[in-house]
């Protein structure tokens, strides 16, 4: 039988695994086995609401750094849109690529103005668009 962990050891392995959500990672990072780690965690109560409060901290964390990098990254997005707009990049592409940028495009669209592509009513634009992907996806085949 191995030595005890002290609470130090446990709270180690706790913080570790509300980072790493793996055991395997979490054992090698302490020197002990993945069993060890299953146990500590199973035995903590309050690891639930610690890995809500990182995944919560990480989201802020990760909107505080791109609210510091507004510039830069609506710089980029320009570029990606301009690049998605490129008409000798648009013929270079497959009806898939096209397809999967205008899917991705139009959900994040809906996601950041608060509605749903399911609860959106379509307009103009949605239409053609979805009857442009229609059709290329049948060329596709």
């Amino acid at each position: 039988m191995g030595a005890r962990l002290s609470d130090k050891q446990k709270k180690k392995i706790i913080a570790d695994y509300s980072i790493t959500e793996n055991y395997s990672a979490t054992a090698k990072l302490n020197g002990v086995s993945r069993t060890t780690v299953s146990r500590v965690v199973s035995e903590s109560a309050d690891l639930d609401s610690l890995l809500q409060q990182k995944k919560e901290q990480n989201t802020a964390d990760i909107l505080a750094y791109m609210e510091r990098q507004r510039d830069i990254v609506c710089e980029i997005i320009g570029k990606g849109l301009n690049a998605l707009n490129d008409d000798e990049k648009l013929a270079a592409a497959s009806p898939t690529q096209i397809t999967t940028a205008l899917g991705t495009l139009i959900d994040k669209w809906t996601m950041i103005s608060g509605r749903t592509a399911d609860t959106v009513e379509e307009d103009e634009l949605s239409k053609s668009l979805k009857e442009l992907a229609e059709g290329l996806e049948s060329d596709d085949k």
